[in-house]
């Protein structure tokens, strides 16, 4: 069987070297690496030559999307991947040398056609203390084996089955293009048509969080996009059938809890920023909810 590893990126160049010296050292064969530079000017194009001329172990593709769309950049790896299974990855993540074996030896025991991983977030260790004490970058986590429920369906550390990719049209829609949710809607679809898609907790991958998200108002605008995106495949009955009751309990258990979570926020204060920033990031992602009701999009990517 033969593997292609897709990557989407933009102007991460030095984290992109990086990761590429990780497939380099993977512990199994790897067939090809795409790479699709979502930015026009090409800022990957030298990363890529100075990998090629130190070496790789697999054929090094490269290519430009020059708009600025995530899904049209996604779209475009697959287009120019030729493995029976892609694997992807995020451009600022590294990869273990038993990353890509245990994903493909997951998916082969439990005949799967598409296996999610961990991705553990890496924090400086000069990050200021309540955003260590926080948490805030971690993704919940289940048993080697399990499904993957359709609310936690995502891309950053997953093998897919190529056959069963290439199949669905797109794949991702481009209309989530400046937004998040690509990934989900994409998985979703692939599971409404008989895909099995299940968790591989020893596949880790790490993220080493970059000085620009190591603020408030970052996980704030990150919280509010989950949120919007939770509500919109909520009320498209994506999760499954939805009423008029249930997109107006929706309503008004969203806005319940974005007033609860701001109170607590307040009055939680003394007991540290931490605490105080947590209970903001919950009335964030409510808010997010909310304002899907009143037609508000927030363009995480524009």
């Amino acid at each position: 069987m033969t593997t292609s590893i897709c990557i989407a990126t933009y102007r991460r160049a030095d984290r992109l070297g990086q990761l590429l010296g990780d497939l380099c050292a993977q512990d199994v064969a790897i067939t090809e690496v795409v790479v699709v530079d979502n930015d026009a000017a090409g800022s990957a194009r030298d990363v890529v030559a100075a990998r090629k001329g130190a070496g790789c172990p697999f054929e090094l593709r490269y290519a430009i999307q020059p708009e600025r769309n995530i899904a049209l950049t996604r779209n475009r790896t697959v287009e120019l991947a030729t493995g029976d299974w892609l694997a992807f990855i995020d451009d600022d993540e590294r990869a273990p040398p038993g990353w890509l074996g245990r994903l493909l030896a997951a998916a082969d025991q439990h005949g799967a056609d598409g296996v999610l991983g961990p991705v553990e977030p890496r924090v400086p260790d000069d990050a200021p203390a309540w955003i260590r004490r926080g948490r805030f970058y971690d993704f919940p986590r289940m048993a080697t084996g399990e499904r993957v429920p359709l609310n936690r369906m995502r891309f950053g550390n997953i093998v897919l089955r190529g056959s069963t990719l290439r199949a669905e049209p797109g794949p991702f829609d481009v209309r989530y293009g400046l937004t998040t949710g690509e990934d989900a809607d994409l998985l979703i679809r692939l599971v409404e048509r008989g895909a099995k898609i299940l968790w591989c907790d020893e596949a880790v991958v790490f993220e080493p969080i970059e000085r620009a998200r190591l603020s408030l108002r970052w996980l704030l605008m990150r919280a509010l996009s989950g949120g919007q995106e939770f509500a919109r495949k909520t009320i498209g009955g994506r999760y499954g059938a939805i009423t008029i009751a249930g997109r107006l309990g929706l309503l008004g258990r969203s806005t319940a809890q974005m007033l609860v979570a701001a109170v607590l926020a307040g009055v939680s204060w003394p007991l540290g920023r931490h605490v105080a920033a947590a209970w903001l990031v919950r009335a964030a992602a409510n808010l997010g909810k909310v304002s899907v009701f009143w037609g508000w999009r927030y363009d995480e990517y524009a």
